[in-house]
């Protein structure tokens, strides 16, 4: 097993388990906990079930070309579509995701779904098990990433396994939101990282000669981290001008 796999992929899908708990905590809180937990491991179980069926059969084809290509695009664009989140959030363009705020809603939209139905309460039982079910597609993909990225899908599998195991704990013993988390980080790190392999995977299908070979991939995480710092930066710069330049003319 590979640390970075295991690493990588602890990182990815901690993210979402993050959400995911959330979900589980505030429809628990309201609606009870047994059928809150009942959604959420149906969820959990379906999903290991998909990874097991899914990730090790590809893990045997993934030198073939066509298939390089797809899981290549599929990480490029996941992975462009986080860091394209990560850089309006520090930028100040959108707010940061806060898991204290999601806890908030959730509970309010509990409270406005009638009586608690006695044993498992279906409403419960769907909401954890539907929101649960979406936030792991999102880690099955990441798992399968990382699992074919590195060569081991046992890495992949182990680190995902330790996230759910930490985030659950973690859920346990605090009884909140886990809004410390630096959720907004994880998700710039792990899109800078699936950026990365997805270009230079899209590069290999294409036969495409990369310097150094895989320490291309560090060179595209490096250069890929300095353009997302330079352009936030750059953005704070022009909201920091129009604000003042706003309340200049309203002074006026």
């Amino acid at each position: 097993m590979g640390i970075y796999g295991i690493l990588s992929s602890f990182l990815g899908t901690g993210v979402e388990f993050v959400e995911a708990l959330t979900i589980i905590m505030a429809v628990g809180a309201i609606r009870g906990w047994k059928s809150a937990l009942a959604g959420g491991l149906s969820a959990v179980v379906v999903l290991g079930v998909l990874v097991t069926i899914i990730g090790t059969p590809l893990v045997h084809i993934m030198q073939v070309g066509w298939v390089q290509l797809i899981i290549g695009l599929f990480m490029l664009l996941f992975g462009i579509r986080w860091l394209r989140k990560a850089i309006l959030r520090y930028s100040g363009l959108k707010a940061l995701h806060n898991e204290a705020e999601s806890y908030e809603e959730e509970l309010e939209r509990q409270r406005k779904a009638g009586q608690v139905a006695r044993g498992i309460d279906r409403f419960a039982f769907a909401t954890t098990f539907s929101g649960t079910f979406l936030e792991g597609l999102e880690a099955i993909f990441i798992v399968i990433t990382f699992g074919l990225s590195t060569k081991s899908m046992t890495s992949a599998i182990v680190g995902a396994a330790g996230a759910i195991v930490v985030v659950a704990l973690l859920g346990v013993v605090l009884r909140k939101p886990l809004s410390l988390v630096p959720e907004n980080t994880m998700k710039f790190i792990v899109g800078i990282m699936l950026t990365s392999f997805g270009a230079f995977w899209v590069g290999e299908s294409m036969n495409v000669a990369w310097p150094n070979k895989d320490l291309s991939i560090l060179y595209i995480a490096v250069t890929l981290l300095l353009l997302s710092s330079i352009i936030v930066q750059r953005v704070k710069s022009a909201l920091g001008r129009t604000s003042t330049s706003s309340a200049q003319k309203v002074g006026l």
